[in-house]
């Protein structure tokens, strides 16, 4: 049976079937995707770029006439609707939480004919995340009062607490995280909450900037919290990809370095 022809216009699903080694699907993809193929498998065509993820050239997909397009979170919501009036087979995810990222990636595996290969790559993140939680535990009731309290920003400029399955992810590395429930949407927060919270660690993971981003933005501000910051790639915390779980793995190393998980 021949592969089905694939367009991911996103990130996250470019990220997620190479992880299970069916980016070799893939004939289309967005200038934001990395397209590289996953190890010991090739790309049967060289896929096409096919402009940013908000922003596709939508004709040029039709062109590709892919079995599948792949889309994801609210901000493609026109753009997978878009797809569907032209005709197209679109599998579209909008993940809220650490448990909808995780399935999502039995339903990419599904969606580009690949189920088993899903199924095995959310057994082994949820392995992962296993891994972790045992590193982290504490002796005792393992209270939330007894975690380090972490600040994510997800923006700067004004300042963004992160949301969505970031707080998830706090969470799974042994921290606590009190400015945005799991599942809702990032949001601005006043520096007095901040400091309320008095938190042990800040992160730094803005959108768009990578890992490029100076800590003296936080440094420099006028405000009373006195902790270490850390900066990490945004896709490493922003992508609900298997590189989130890479992201809480390194959070958590960096909230119980005594521990490496």
């Amino acid at each position: 049976m021949a592969s089905p022809r694939v367009v991911s216009l996103a990130p996250s699903a470019t990220a997620t079937l190479s992880a299970m080694g069916a980016s070799g699907t893939l004939i289309g993809v967005t200038h934001h995707c990395d397209p590289a193929s996953d190890a010991g498998t090739a790309h049967e065509v060289d896929p096409v770029a096919i402009g940013g993820w908000i922003d596709p050239d939508l004709d040029r997909v039709v062109e590709l006439d892919p079995d599948a397009v792949l889309t994801s979170d609210a901000l493609q919501a026109d753009v997978a609707a878009a797809c569907r009036d032209r005709g197209l087979d679109v599998y579209h995810r909008e993940p809220a939480t650490l448990a909808d990222v995780l399935d999502g990636f039995a339903a990419r595996g599904a969606a580009v004919d690949r189920p088993e290969a899903g199924e095995r790559l959310a057994a082994a993140c949820r392995g992962r995340l296993d891994y972790v939680a045992d590193a982290v535990r504490e002796d005792g009731d393992g209270a939330e009062t007894h975690r380090p309290t972490v600040y994510c920003e997800e923006w700067s400029d004004p300042p963004m607490a992160a949301g969505n399955w970031v707080p998830d992810a706090v969470r799974a590395a042994g921290g606590h995280y009190p400015f945005v429930e799991p599942g809702e949407r990032s949001r601005e927060v006043d520096i007095e909450a901040i400091e309320s919270a008095d938190p042990d660690h800040v992160v730094l993971h803005v959108c768009g900037h990578g890992d490029r981003v100076d800590p003296a933005i936080v440094h420099e501000r006028d405000w009373a919290v006195d902790a270490p910051v850390h900066v990490l790639d945004d896709s490493l915390l922003n992508q609900p990809s298997p590189a989130l779980i890479d992201g809480i793995e390194r959070l958590a190393g960096r909230l119980y370095p005594e521990s490496s998980p």
